[in-house]
Formats: structure tokens, sequence, C-alpha cells
């Protein structure tokens, strides 16, 4: 559904300079801040506050981001940022899913996640191991904000036979994107800024943002 159309004051009166980030991620938290540097806002994590991850009860990444974006909000009284993101494996038909967090429970690790992910796969040829990443950002002005503004991306790869690498965090140590031959945890920071799930759902917000006339403090 399309953002509800803004009033003129809201279009003309720039938004708050810090926001929240609906995580407790700090890697999170580094890559988000860099990719909407040019808003010119400050990222704080939910954590600061010591609040609790919304429970994320929707079907999809959409409606998890808006979940966690206005919960956030809710709780401190700051606009938010809230991701949803996760791997999607087709031979597993999808799966981890938006449950790629907790694929191994409910307070899983990353090596924890990847150690299940592995184990699921065990047999499946690298031609069979096709996947995803997807992520999905949502921004609100307050957690009853009627118009908020959605950037979707998506990373195409393959999973790799073993967990290879130490950047990153997540799947990206199992993670090849398609035309690489490493995981994203062997390439540089600099090509995941650039081309990743969360870039690309980034470039998508920052232009669903102009499109929608909201303002930000260094923004132009």
């Amino acid at each position: 559904m399309p953002p509800l159309p803004l009033s003129q004051s809201t279009q003309t009166r720039p938004l708050p300079q810090e926001w929240v980030l609906a995580s407790a991620n700090a890697g999170k938290q580094r890559e988000l801040s860099t990719l909407i540097a040019p808003l010119g806002i400050r990222l704080r994590l939910a954590s600061e506050w010591g609040l609790a991850s919304a429970p994320e009860t929707g079907t999809t990444f959409h409606e998890n981001a808006l979940i966690k974006a206005r919960a956030a909000a809710q709780a401190t009284g700051l606009p938010a940022l809230a991701d949803d993101s996760g791997l999607e494996v087709d031979a597993l038909g999808g799966r981890p899913g938006i449950y790629s967090a907790r694929f191994a429970g409910p307070r899983a690790s990353d090596r924890q996640n990847n150690e299940r992910l592995l184990l699921e796969l065990a047999g499946i040829p690298p031609a069979a191991r096709h996947a995803r990443y997807r992520c999905v950002l949502a921004m609100v002005r307050s957690a009853a904000d009627p118009a908020p503004v959605v950037g979707e991306g998506s990373w195409l790869g393959s999973i790799a036979l073993q967990s290879v690498g130490d950047g990153g965090f997540g799947y990206d140590p199992l993670f090849i994107p398609a035309g690489e031959t490493q995981t994203v945890a062997q390439l540089p920071p600099e090509l995941k800024r650039s081309h990743s799930h969360r870039a690309r759902a980034a470039a998508a917000l920052l232009s669903e943002l102009a499109a929608c006339g909201w303002r930000f403090p260094h923004r132009p």
C-alpha cells in the first residue's frame, strides 16, 4: 500500500536529528548508519533504553519491520528505523526467512544458526544451493505514524559448503553473492555496503523519503 500523503506542515518541518534503531545489533547499527548517512541523523540502539525485542508476530519481513519500528518509537518517544531481514534458501522452501535470526532457537548465536543451516543442507550440491538475502527497512516518525516509509532490497547468491571468513555477521560466512567466489565474510566491506540487500533497501528507502517530502537536518 502506498504511503498516505503528508500534510504541508509535516513536509516543511525538519525531522529530529536523533532516531532510535529497533535493534540491539551494533553491527547492523554501523552498517545502517553508513547507508543512511545522507540524512544526517544519529541512530541509537534500542538496547540503550534496555528495550526487549518486540514480538515479531508478522508473517512477512514488511510486517515485522513495521511492528519493530512502531514499538521502538512508542517506547522511546523518538522517530524510529527498523530492519527486518533474513536469508531465503530455495532448497529449504524459502527457509529460514523471517526466522533467520532464531533459526537454531530463540537465543541462537550466528554460529549456531550457520551450523543449523549447514546441517539442513547436508548432501545438497553447490548447484542446488541457491539463496537470497532479503531486507525491508521501515521508518516511522511516531508510533502512530499513518504514513510509514518502507524500502526493500534483495541480494542473490548461494550457500557455501562450509563457513569461511570472519567479516560481517549473520549468515555472511556462508553466503556467496552471485558473480563472486568468496563469502561475504571474506569480501571487502565496501562491496557489502554498495551491493548488499541492506544497501539496496536503504537506497530504495532514501528514494521513497525524497518522493514523500520528508525533511531531515542535513538533507537538502
